[in-house]
């Protein structure tokens, strides 16, 4: 999916045009009335860098998913560890879903906004494209989140109880669970189909979401709600688990007897990064959606919202816009944060760091010469 774009128009049929003569007075008086008329319709009208900058962010998504889809894929092939390998398995369910919910959202984004959008007047309204724009926004959204959260349990029973990781799960299991959460996510998305809930078009006109502005219900401010607490609570769960498996990794290292070469499995450590890596991105790219949509939900319902509309506005477009980058980033994860990178980033801090422990070995008592060395001795 990609980043929203909005463009004000520069020049408007409605403009008045001045003269000296009687009939161009008229003629503005005329065009300011149709002003008025119009209020503060803003038109959405696409302009060639918009489009640059929006087919560019798609082709970055595309290209970031598929590599890093080889990566994870080619990893999946050769790995004969078990826990990697269901590691491997959520990982790549994660990037294909990601890839998927880049493409399809952003396409249609994409013709909303060459086609200007739909009126301000038909933002409350709701037709088949945006039913399903609307859906694919939650499904896409919710999925990586409960992905990231199953991965970051699976990786915390790993790390802390290993045999029963073990004896519990498996490939099979591993595929039932992803099942469940592509058809959890399906079945958020899918009810506003049974009224429950509703997805309409939001401002600037280029993309549908939940319903969280004008004219709420109760069944949309529950249907907010339920979506964004199973978004935030996926986020919490997987902060705790990915807490508890690098505290459990970090004790085990500072724990090694020395001479013994029991220590945090190398595989253990990287994969823990990883999911660092994906936490931290889904928190800062889906919980502003999150938030703001709980907040704007709740002060539209309560009539509270007031003169502050606009600004509610601006803060879901701006929520939005960082959900999308969620399907950009998440690949990059996958691309960097890989244990043959991990290793040479050690290698390089660690001749650093010797470095500068060579530097401060010059000003020790022992590197003196001998003549000194009495004198430092006494100080």
């Amino acid at each position: 999916m990609l980043a929203l774009s909005h463009y004000n128009s520069s020049v408007s049929p409605l403009l008045p045009h001045f003269s000296n003569d009687s009939g161009g007075k008229v003629e503005a008086r005329v065009a300011v009335e149709g002003l008025s008329q119009q209020g503060n319709y803003t038109l959405v009208q696409p302009t060639t860098s918009g489009v640059i900058v929006v087919v560019l962010s798609m082709t970055l998504g595309i290209i970031s998913n598929i590599v890093a889809l080889f990566i994870l894929a080619n990893a999946y092939c050769l790995q004969r560890r078990r826990s990697k390998a269901t590691f491997l398995l959520f990982a790549t369910s994660l990037v294909v879903t990601d890839f998927v919910g880049h493409v399809i959202p952003g396409v249609l984004v994409l013709r909303l906004y060459l086609h200007g959008g739909v009126r301000p007047e038909d933002f409350d309204t709701s037709d088949g494209m945006c039913q399903f724009l609307g859906g694919s926004m939650v499904f896409f959204g919710l999925c990586p989140l409960f992905m990231g959260c199953a991965m970051a349990a699976e990786r915390c029973l790993g790390v802390t109880r290993p045999l029963l990781h073990s004896s519990l799960v498996t490939k099979t299991r591993t595929k039932i669970c992803l099942s469940i959460i592509w058809l959890a996510a399906l079945c958020v998305a899918m009810l506003p189909c049974f009224h429950l809930g509703s997805y309409a078009y939001q401002d600037p006109g280029t993309w549908c979401f939940i319903k969280v502005l004008s004219d709420t219900e109760e069944v949309d401010v529950a249907f907010v709600v339920l979506f964004s607490g199973l978004g935030l609570t996926s986020l919490a769960v997987a902060l705790v688990c990915n807490t508890i498996s690098g505290l459990t990794l970090v004790l085990a290292r500072l724990r090694r007897q020395p001479g013994s070469h029991r220590s945090a499995k190398s595989h253990d450590i990287e994969m823990v990064v990883q999911l660092v890596g994906i936490m931290v991105t889904s928190c800062i790219c889906w919980s502003p959606l999150l938030i703001f949509g709980l907040m704007s939900v709740i002060h539209s319902f309560t009539g509270s919202i007031g003169d502050n509309l606009s600004n509610y506005k601006t803060l879901m477009v701006m929520g939005v816009r960082l959900a999308t980058w969620n399907q950009i980033l998440d690949p990059w994860v996958y691309i960097l944060l890989r244990r043959t990178v991990l290793r040479k980033i050690y290698l390089i801090a660690k001749c650093q760091v010797g470095l500068r422990s060579s530097m401060l070995g010059r000003w020790e008592p022992t590197s003196f010469p001998s003549s000194d060395k009495k004198d430092v001795n006494h100080v």
